[in-house]
C-alpha cells in the first residue's frame, strides 16, 4: 500500500474521530496512530530503539 493511501486513511480516521467524538477523541486517535506507526517501524527494522535513548553529546560525534 502506498504512503498516499495510508495518509488518506489516517486522515479519514482522524476526521471521523474529530467529527463524531470531539477534540479528545481526535487526540486519542492521533496518539494511538503515532504509537502504532513507531511500533510498526520497530518491527520492520527501519527504526532502532537506541535512537530514542541516545544522547546528542560529544560521544555521537566520535562514532561517525
Amino acid at each position: 500500500m502506498s504512503m498516499a493511501v495510508v495518509g488518506m486513511i489516517t486522515g479519514m480516521a482522524l476526521g471521523f474521530a474529530g467529527y463524531f467524538g470531539g477534540f479528545g477523541a481526535f487526540l486519542l486517535v492521533a496518539a494511538l496512530g503515532a504509537t502504532g506507526f513507531v511500533a510498526g517501524r520497530l518491527v520492520e527494522g527501519d527504526l532502532d530503539p537506541g535512537d530514542f535513548f541516545r544522547g546528542r553529546g560529544r560521544d555521537d560525534d566520535r562514532r561517525r
